[in-house]
């Protein structure tokens, strides 16, 4: 019995140390609270940037939901109707549409750049894995939002990708070979593509997905006020500012800048203006897969190994990649930030590279177009 309540009083002090609701004041969290100064302090208003273009995303989400039909019958022409009819539905989709890859472009640049900060370091441990949560539901944010529109490549695209799911199944032992197939399955919601699985990507895509957020993203939040900025730097240079007024009002400024930016892209640039496909060709069923069919950008980093790899070499990389993101706190706590900013720059060399030029590799080593 002594040693379980020492069990429960060490659990008790470890939470504490890393939730230290002490401080959950307003002289804590505002008035005495500063962020450091130095080389890399642009990075601290990347977190700010993603819930912005989260915000953005929920208000013109809400706007979509009093036009868009849930069914494949009419889920097409609810979107069509949305762009070409409804007052202002052109912008409002299009906003909502590069709200969507400017979140999760400044979610995966504020995990690395918390990476090469260190910013996960005892006792940071919980803000570092409550993003990282938030990292992968933002890539499923992505997934489950790409099918709604229910046009021939987004059906075929999800297809791919389901398909890529179950055929991991081979590769993992015993029972654990059955688990991809019925994940497919759950998802799919019956053998195939169809309306059940529109109404569950509907239903992850506008409730469950943003209720987990919103309680993910509350801890987040919480654990970073509680915390303040972390040092983010070996070497402090002694400056600070303070975070009330002065942090904030840049971090609004740099909201402002970000809507006008974004306010007229969404107003001059249709967000398919980068696709070769037309993205308003109603699904068919009987028709013929297009060829060269690509997830959206944010893929890439899967879909060109995918690719270009044996299966079971990128299934055995994503696998690491994802042990290794949730460990992060423990997997590299002695290892220094000058060499943490290294991982931290080849990491973005190669998501650069492969969402750049996957294309003109793939030509290069198989030639022809993926």
């Amino acid at each position: 019995m002594p040693e379980q309540k020492k069990g429960l009083a060490r659990m008790l002090k470890s939470l504490g140390e890393r939730l230290p609701m002490d401080k959950f004041d307003f002289k804590h969290l505002v008035m005495e609270k500063e962020v450091p100064v130095h080389k890399m302090s642009w990075a601290y208003y990347l977190g700010g940037l993603t819930l912005f273009f989260f915000l953005v995303q929920v208000v013109t989400g809400i706007f979509l939901l009093f036009y868009y039909e849930p069914t494949v019958s009419d889920a097409h022409a609810s979107v069509e109707f949305i762009t070409r009819y409804v007052k202002n539905g052109f912008f409002i989709r299009n906003l909502h549409a590069w709200a969507s890859s400017c979140m999760i472009l400044c979610l995966m640049a504020h995990a690395i750049t918390t990476f090469a900060m260190k910013a996960f370091a005892r006792p940071r441990e919980i803000i570092w894995s409550s993003g990282a949560l938030l990292l992968l539901l933002g890539f499923t944010f992505g997934f489950t939002g790409y099918l709604l529109p229910w046009h021939q490549i987004a059906v075929n695209a999800t297809k791919v990708m389901l398909q890529s799911i179950d055929r991991s199944g081979q590769y993992l032992p015993g029972v654990l070979a059955g688990v991809p197939h019925y994940l497919t399955q759950l998802i799919q919601g019956g053998p195939m593509i169809g309306q059940a699985t529109l109404s569950r990507f509907y239903a992850l895509h506008v409730v469950i997905l943003p209720l987990l957020v919103a309680g993910i993203l509350g801890l987040h939040l919480l654990a970073v006020q509680l915390h303040g900025m972390s040092q983010g730097t070996d070497k402090p240079t002694g400056k600070s500012e303070k975070f009330f007024p002065f942090f904030i009002l840049k971090d609004l400024i740099v909201w402002g800048v970000a809507f006008f930016i974004i306010f007229i892209i969404a107003s001059c640039l249709p967000f398919e203006s980068f696709s070769p496909f037309p993205l308003f060709q109603p699904f068919n069923a009987l028709g013929a897969t297009p060829e060269g069919i690509k997830p959206e950008w944010y893929f890439y980093f899967t879909y060109y190994p995918l690719e270009l790899l044996p299966f079971w070499l990128v299934m055995i990389g994503l696998t690491a990649t994802g042990v290794v993101l949730f460990l992060t706190p423990r997997i590299f706590k002695n290892t220094s930030r000058p060499m943490l900013a290294v991982i931290a720059w080849l990491i973005t060399a190669y998501l650069v590279i492969i969402t750049l030029f996957g294309s003109f590799i793939y030509a290069l080593v198989k030639g022809g177009h993926p």
